[in-house]
């Protein structure tokens, strides 16, 4: 379970104006979350932090970006950046209490998903348990991506991975309005 502070102590308002500015554009009104304070409060780790950023329109949908976001940090146990994404963009991403919960529970055979997101969820599974895909999966995955969603889809795996290290080393407490792993 997470303790009630950052093993690292988070920035405290009020921030400097830059990183003010930083947060208001990621945040978009709401109070930065404890892992971006952490992160800000030390220039070169946020800069790098920022910098490795996926979550603009890319390659991938949002629906399809947030299964393996939601998939890598649950593989994980990262309850807290998983939460985070189910309680932001769950919805918009239009994945279904049943898909939200397969991400955690289940696997690619679990029958909410599309023959794509089988594969998404294969590939987010074998790059977590073995850092590689096999020609089988990589092909499997190729069925239904280009090779910018396939590195879209690495991306994505490799800087959840290093986010979940972050978070549950740090160990943040859970975000009060974040979702929680399904019992």
């Amino acid at each position: 379970m997470s303790s009630p502070t950052p093993r690292i102590a988070p920035l405290a308002p009020p921030y400097p104006p830059d990183i003010q500015a930083q947060f208001d554009r990621i945040m978009r009104g709401a109070p930065p979350l404890a892992l971006f304070r952490v992160m800000a409060a030390h220039t070169r780790a946020w800069d790098k932090f920022r910098a490795g950023g996926l979550l603009d329109p890319g390659p991938l949908s949002l629906r399809q970006r947030e299964i393996v976001i939601d998939r890598t940090c649950a593989l994980n146990q990262c309850e807290y950046e998983w939460g985070v994404h189910v309680a932001i963009f769950a919805g918009p991403a239009k994945l279904t209490g049943d898909e939200v919960r397969a991400t955690v529970a289940g696997n690619e055979t679990s029958p909410c998903w599309s023959r794509a997101e089988q594969a998404l969820i294969a590939a987010v599974d074998a790059l977590h348990h073995r850092a590689t895909l096999t020609d089988a999966e990589f092909a499997g995955l190729s069925a239904h991506y280009d090779e910018e969603q396939i590195l879209e889809i690495m991306l994505l795996c490799g800087f959840y991975r290093t986010v979940s290290y972050l978070a549950n080393g740090l160990k943040l407490p859970l975000e009060e309005r974040a979702a929680r792993f399904p019992a």
